[in-house]
């Protein structure tokens, strides 16, 4: 396995000054925005889909700096009912997936969207229970005329171009954790798979590592994500936290830093399930750490995760 980052996190700086941190840290890997939610502050998307100079010169700066590119990321949500958002969205997509194998990029990261619970619906609807019926009905129209139709089509694009799509389990979407993951798998395709984020199962309840051995071959990426759950909190109002991320003391979690939410013993036993199911990609670190600075989280993440991180090939054991 290899320690990455999505680089995201240094909007703020030119790209290959944030390369030159990235690699100073001791990371080997990159994760990439090319637009939507997380923009595309690193990643001009047009203009290197338009020149293969401009292609040779953009991985030229991540190779020779003994980094790999672990996958693009367009974060979005194209079943969105707001049409214009919704065409942004897919545009930003179908231009990631084109931009991928001419980079040598076989991931390309995503939501799965959340359409409304209509066609005559200005937002998205996210329904998580099952009574008053009407949520079963509005989960029935969303997945058999929206989710499963967009993203059949968008399967067989993506394996026209030789492309995985990695979802990230998040709440707010129609995949959300393990069972609407494989749901969205079975009637779309096999190239469409998880990026896995435990920050976002934590606080659902839902356990990583038995997520993880579930999914096995359906895992295509990770993010090395963490959160905190305030028992306090948790214990007077349930999981379900609608407060300001910035309100930290009230919520019932926030998201953390690796090792700020769970100790390094969980963090060990995920990356052994991870090596389980043989996957041996990147762990992409993601910080969305409210009470660390950028710098400091993302180096704390780092001094964990090499640490614990299983580099060398799984080994044959005499005994079997």
């Amino acid at each position: 396995m290899k320690v990455g980052v999505f680089t995201a996190l240094f909007a703020k700086q030119p790209f290959e000054e944030a390369l030159d941190f990235i690699c100073e840290c001791g990371l080997e890997a990159v994760e990439i925005g090319t637009g939507n939610y997380p923009g595309s502050p690193h990643c001009d998307v047009d203009a290197l889909l338009a020149s293969a100079a401009k292609r040779k010169q953009f991985l030229g700066a991540i190779e020779k700096r003994g980094l790999i590119l672990s996958g693009l990321s367009c974060h979005g949500n194209p079943l969105h009912p707001d049409k214009k958002m919704a065409s942004s969205h897919h545009e930003i997509h179908r231009k990631t997936v084109d931009l991928a194998p001419k980079l040598g990029v076989e991931v390309v990261i995503n939501f799965s969207g959340c359409p409304g619970d209509s066609e005559r619906a200005k937002y998205p609807n996210w329904a998580t229970c099952a009574w008053p019926p009407d949520y079963q009905e509005i989960l029935k129209w969303q997945w058999e005329e929206k989710v499963i139709p967009y993203w059949k089509e968008e399967a067989r694009y993506a394996k026209r171009h030789a492309v995985k799509l990695a979802f990230e389990m998040h709440p707010g979407f129609v995949v959300y954790n393990t069972e609407t993951m494989l749901k969205l798998r079975k009637a779309c395709g096999e190239n469409i798979g998880a990026n896995f984020d435990p920050s976002h199962l934590f606080w659902q309840g839902i356990d990583p590592v038995q997520a993880i051995r579930c999914l096995g071959d359906a895992i295509f990426h990770f993010h090395a994500k963490d959160t905190r759950l305030e028992p306090a909190n948790v214990a007077l109002n349930g999981v379900l936290d609608v407060k300001p991320y910035t309100d930290e003391f009230n919520r019932s979690w926030v998201f953390r830093t690796v090792g700020y939410g769970h100790g390094e013993s969980v963090w060990r036993d995920i990356i052994s399930a991870l090596r389980l199911v043989n996957y041996d990609y990147v762990l992409s670190i993601e910080h969305e750490d409210s009470l660390m600075s950028v710098n400091e989280g993302f180096k704390k993440a780092v001094e964990l995760l090499k640490n614990l991180v299983i580099s060398e090939p799984r080994p044959k054991v005499w005994w079997a």
